[in-house]
């Protein structure tokens, strides 16, 4: 159990934070801007789930997602190394659970017939806003996964992967399964 007495600490004042670890990085180091931009990923589902009380299996989804996201926080904040015990990683089986969540929301969707643009219901619109996050975050731990001595699980790439899946599958949920989606009319403008 986490236990948090105190906010502030002042020892980033100079610029660095601690890992779980207790090395000390910039602020702007790679890993910390991989678990920061996973955190962006978790607070920006938390505004979707303003809208979301009424769809009580859904919201559900989404907060076992947010969970999801600090166990990955924590797997990012704490790299692998060897002969070190390991510490909370996101594991195989959270990748499946968000795989059998898709096809769930998916199997009541229609096919599309183009893109779809963010937009419809405030929902469906956050939606969009933590899948474009979430695609950030995914860049940024696969950077960092190709740095030497920089590694990052490969189970907490795919749930990255699939968690984007996820919130499109999610937004066209969130808009009445896709009868409310906002669809990309090519070269409409011109």
């Amino acid at each position: 159990m986490v236990t948090l007495n105190r906010i502030y600490t002042k020892t980033g004042d100079d610029g660095t934070t601690a890992l779980g670890t207790g090395e000390r990085r910039p602020k702007y180091d790679l890993r910390i801007e991989a678990y920061g931009t996973v955190d962006e990923t978790n607070a920006a589902i938390g505004v979707v789930r303003l809208h979301t009380h009424d769809m009580s299996e859904f919201d559900a989804m989404l907060g076992r997602i947010q969970n999801d996201l600090f166990d990955l926080g924590a797997d990012l904040a704490v790299p692998e190394r060897e002969g070190k015990a390991e510490r909370l990683r996101v594991v195989a089986s959270q990748v499946e659970r968000l795989e059998r969540d898709i096809d769930a929301l998916n199997d009541k969707l229609a096919p599309l017939t183009s893109f779809v643009l963010p937009g419809g219901t405030p929902a469906a619109a956050y939606l969009h806003v933590a899948r474009t996050i979430c695609r950030r975050a995914e860049r940024v731990m696969v950077e960092l996964a190709a740095r030497p001595g920089e590694p990052v699980g490969a189970a907490g790439i795919q749930y990255m992967n699939r968690l984007s899946d996820f919130l499109f599958v999610a937004s066209r949920a969130a808009n009445h399964n896709g009868a409310g989606d906002v669809l990309w009319v090519p070269g409409q403008n011109r």
